[in-house]
C-alpha cells in the first residue's frame, strides 16, 4: 500500500518545528559563548567561575588574542582593592616596559606611590626610599583620549588573572619571605574579591593563569630549601611564570597589552602603610581588606592534597594532639645551649609518655619536602627556635588548640613567625628562657646581641607545662 501525502497543513507545521529547533539552538550556543561557566578551570577538588565572567568590559569587543575598542573610548581601568603594595585592577596596560593606569577620573586614583616602585632593593635610610619612588618612566595615569592616541584601536589581552610581583629577588629566594609574605599577602589581596570562602576552602575566584616578575632572572626565584616550586604547583598546577626577559620582550615590541584582571605586589609601597609599620610584615597590609575567616583555606588545602594527605587532616580538638618541635641544633645559628635543648626533649617525651601525645623531634633540613608539609598539615603544637623551619606552620589547620611556640634570646624578639599565626587565627608563645608572652602583651622587635648566636637559654619544663596548658584547656571543646 503507497505510503499517505502528507496533507499542507501537516507541512507547514512541521516546518514551523523546524525552524524553532534551529532558533532553540542558535539562542544556546550564543549564552554558552556568553557565559562559558560550564567549561570554568578547576583547581584541586574547588570549583571557579571563568575569569570572562568577571573581567570583561562591556563596551568593547572581545577577541580571541586581542581587546579591540576600535572608534570607541579606550576601556578604562578599574581598581577593585587596594592598600599600600597591594593592587587589584582590571584593564591594567603596559607599553613599552610602562605601567598605565587609564582613567578620566584620576583624583579616584590611589596614590601612585602606594602601588608601584622601581623595584629596587631594599636599602635603610631617606634617600634610599626616595630613589625607590616611581616616576613617568615606571608608571602613568593617562586619560582614555591620551590612551587613545598612545595605544590606537586595540591591546593585546593577558587574559584571565595575573599576578604581578614588582619586586627584585631580595626577598624572594627564601622559604618564609615567599611564602609567608608574598603568596601571603597575595592570597589575603585577591582572596577580599570572595568573602565567602569556606572552611574547606571552597571559593568562586578564577585561579591564576600567569606570574609576572619584571625585576627576576628566571633562576632568581627558587629557595635553597625548594620549597617554592612545591608553594606554586600546589596552588595553581597550570601556572605560567615569566621574568624579566619577557617582561623586555613585551617592551621592545612597542605594543600594548592589557591585563583583563591583575593582583599588583609592590614590597617597597608595602612599606607606606600602617600595619606595616606595627609589624614588618608587607603580608600584614592586606589585613585591612574584607575577607573570609577561611580566606587561608583555599592554599593550605591544596598544599595538603598536593601530598598526598586528605585536606581534613589536622582539623579538630578530639583526636590525639601532635607536638612537633623542629631542632636547630645541627644547624650551626640560632641554636639553643646544648642541656636546654636536651631537657626540652626529655620533658616533651614525658607528655608522649603521661599523656600520649605524639611527640616529633625532627631537623626541617633531613626531610624532604613531602614529609615536611605533611608533618605540619597534622601538627597541633609547633615550636622550634626562630627560624626557616617554622614557615611550615602555614600549613597547620586552625583550631582552638593550634599553637606555635618560639624560643628567642632573652629580650629579642621578631614579629615574623607570630604574626603569621595570628593572621591565621591560632595562638603563638614566645618565650624568654622560663618566661613566655603572648598577644597582645608582645614585646618591640628587637635583635639583641645573642639573637643569631647558639647559646639561647630555654627552660624545657616550662615549654612542656604550656603545652599541657593549650591541650587540656580546650579539650572538652567539640569539633
Amino acid at each position: 500500500m503507497a505510503p499517505a501525502t502528507p496533507t499542507r497543513r501537516e507541512v507547514v507545521i512541521l516546518a514551523l518545528l523546524l525552524v524553532l529547533l534551529l532558533y532553540v539552538f542558535r539562542k544556546g550556543d550564543e549564552q554558552h559563548a556568553r557565559h562559558p561557566a560550564s567549561q570554568s578551570p578547576a583547581l584541586g577538588n574547588k570549583t571557579f567561575v571563568s575569569p570572562s565572567e568577571t573581567t570583561h568590559s562591556s563596551d568593547a569587543r572581545v577577541l580571541e588574542g586581542r581587546l579591540s575598542w576600535g572608534s570607541s573610548p579606550v576601556p578604562q581601568t578599574k581598581v577593585l582593592a587596594h592598600v599600600p603594595g597591594w593592587t587589584i585592577f582590571d584593564k591594567l596596560y603596559i607599553f613599552k616596559g610602562i605601567v598605565y593606569i587609564v582613567t578620566n577620573e584620576p583624583s579616584r586614583v590611589p596614590d601612585i606611590s602606594h602601588m608601584y616602585s622601581k623595584g629596587l632593593f631594599i636599602q635603610n635610610g631617606k634617600e634610599a626610599e626616595q630613589s625607590r619612588l616611581p616616576t613617568d618612566e615606571d608608571i602613568r595615569v593617562i586619560s582614555t583620549k591620551e590612551a587613545k592616541t598612545l595605544f590606537g584601536r586595540g591591546a593585546n589581552r593577558l587574559d584571565g588573572v595575573s599576578y604581578f610581583i614588582n619586586d627584585p629577588y631580595q626577598f624572594v629566594t627564601h622559604y618564609y619571605h615567599w611564602s609567608a609574605e608574598l603568596w601571603f599577602g597575595f592570597w589575603r589581596t585577591y582572596s577580599s574579591l570572595d568573602p565567602t570562602i569556606s572552611e574547606n576552602g571552597t571559593t568562586t575566584l578564577p585561579p591564576v593563569r600567569r606570574l609576572l616578575f619584571n625585576h627576576l632572572d628566571a633562576y632568581h626565584w627558587r629557595d635553597y630549601a625548594a620549597m617554592n616550586q612545591w608553594v606554586i604547583r600546589s596552588a595553581f598546577p597550570g601556572v605560567v611564570m615569566e621574568f624579566r626577559n619577557d617582561w623586555q620582550d613585551r617592551a621592545e615590541m612597542a605594543r600594548p597589552f592589557v591585563f583583563d584582571r591583575v593582583v599588583v605586589a609592590d614590597r617597597s609601597a608595602t612599606m607606606l602603610s600602617y600595619n606595616y609599620a606595627r609589624f614588618q610584615r608587607t603580608a600584614s597590609a592586606p589585613f585591612a581588606l574584607p575577607g573570609s575567616v577561611n580566606w587561608w583555606m583555599t592554599m593550605r588545602n591544596n598544599a595538603i592534597q598536593f601530598t598526598g594527605l586528605d585536606p581534613g587532616t589536622g582539623g579538630g580538638t578530639l583526636g590525639t594532639p601532635v607536638i612537633t618541635y623542629i631542632s636547630r641544633q645541627e644547624w650551626g645559628r640560632r641554636m639553643l645551649i646544648k642541656e636546654d635543648h636536651e631537657r626540652l626533649v626529655q620533658e616533651l617525651y614525658k607528655l608522649r609518655d603521661q599523656y600520649g601525645y605524639e611527640v616529633n623531634i625532627v631537623a626541617a633540613e633531613k626531610m624532604s619536602r613531602v614529609e615536611q608539609l605533611q608533618l605540619a598539615a597534622r601538627t597541633t603544637i609547633m615550636m622550634g627556635v626562630h627560624g626557616n623551619g617554622l614557615t611550615s606552620l602555614i600549613w597547620m589547620k586552625p583550631n582552638p588548640r593550634s599553637t606555635v611556640i618560639e624560643f628567642f634570646f632573652p629580650g629579642g624578639f621578631a614579629f615574623d613567625y607570630e604574626y603569621t599565626t595570628r593572621a591565621l587565627g591560632m595562638t603563638h608563645y614566645g618565650f624568654w628562657g622560663s618566661q613566655s608572652f603572648t598577644s597582645p602583651g608582645v614585646p618591640e622587635p628587637k635583635y639583641v646581641e645573642g639573637f643569631q648566636g647558639n647559646s639561647i637559654p630555654l627552660d624545657g619544663a616550662a615549654v612542656a607545662r604550656l603545652c599541657v596548658e593549650r591541650l587540656t584547656l580546650t579539650s572538652e571543646v567539640d569539633d
